[in-house]
Order: C-alpha cells, then structure tokens, then sequence
C-alpha cells in the first residue's frame, strides 16, 4: 500500500496470529460496511528476544518492509522504541511510562510536528482486575491516546480467544504507520 492511501486510513482491524516462536498481527482496512477489509500491514515478533525489534511488512509474504520498531535499550520496563520506516528513516517514537503503568498502563507517542501524545487505559478498575487476577488478563481494554485534551486514536482490544483490536483514528496528521506500530507494541509488549 502507498504512504498516501494508508495515511488516509481512519480506522484499522488488527488480528493476532499465534505461532510456535514467533507473534504475528494482521492489520487490516475497514470497509464502508465495518468489515474487515484488505490486509494493509503484517508484523512478525520474535518471542523472548533480548532487545525488542518488530518489522512490519507490506503483507505476509514479508518481501516489503514497511515500517520497523525498535528498542534502545536492552530488558528496560521503561525502554524508548524508535519508529522507523522501511528505509531506517525515523518516524517517530513511543515510550511506556513505568511508573504510572503500575496500575494504569500509560504510553507516550512523539512525531515530529504534533505535540507530545499520552496513551492511558480508559477504565482503572478494569486495569487493576488485569493486574491483580491473573485468570482475567484476556479481559478487553481501551486505550485512548491523547494530546493537549484532543483525541489522537484509540486501541480497542476486543473480546474473543484470540486478540483482535479496532483502532480508531481522529487526529488526521498522526502519521498512521506510527499508529501501526503502537497497536501492535500494546499487544507484543503490554505484558512486559
């Protein structure tokens, strides 16, 4: 898919795959209907490896990387992710917060252009539940991203055995391969 038509997405079906060794997501278009529509994205994540790094391809053949996230550090809870697209150039980047993600998960977005944008699960008691009762932790969640009190996007994990997600896209400058990468490292790195 060409930068112009994905970054004139609002709105992304994500599917997780589960494989032996690897996490793999689907993120597809959303059709007029609310359907899932065309495969936009595919990503493929590496289970227990030492320094995070996704790629996130044009489709699942994996031949066209489109975009790429990658932590600075090594086992950080609080690690910096860089953005980058499929050339190395940088997108962007997203960060949790440790220390507010204890009982609230809280995650931090920046692209150049926008002002600084905070991602925070919408409900405390259904955080807390997810924390404490360890047999509840599939329970679906919200995440609404925010900037100076404006809706950015929200990432809404839906119920079901495997984790499918809606993301919804409000902010028109947002760039939506940063978006991408973002539902996807809820789901790949929320438990870290």
């Amino acid at each position: 898919m060409q930068p112009d038509s994905l970054q004139a997405q609002q709105q992304f079906h994500i599917r997780q795959r589960v494989r032996f060794m690897v996490n793999q997501y689907e993120v597809h278009s959303v059709a007029p209907d609310g359907s899932e529509g065309g495969l936009l994205a595919f990503a493929q994540q590496k289970r227990l490896a030492f320094k995070e790094q996704v790629t996130i391809y044009t489709d699942d053949s994996k031949q066209q990387p489109l975009l790429g996230f990658k932590a600075r550090q090594r086992l950080d809870l609080g690690a910096t992710y860089d953005v980058t697209d499929h050339a190395g150039n940088p997108i962007g980047l997203f960060r949790k917060d440790f220390a507010q993600s204890l009982l609230r998960s809280t995650w931090h977005v920046e692209q150049a252009g926008l002002p600084n944008v905070t991602g925070q699960e919408r409900s405390m008691p259904v955080a807390l539940v997810r924390r404490f009762v360890e047999s509840l932790s599939w329970l679906p969640y919200h995440f609404d991203f925010v900037a100076d009190g404006q809706p950015i996007f929200t990432v809404v994990k839906k119920w079901g055995l495997r984790d499918r997600y809606v993301v919804e896209i409000q902010n028109p400058q947002i760039d939506r391969r940063l978006v991408i990468a973002m539902a996807v490292a809820l789901d790949a790195l929320q438990g870290r």
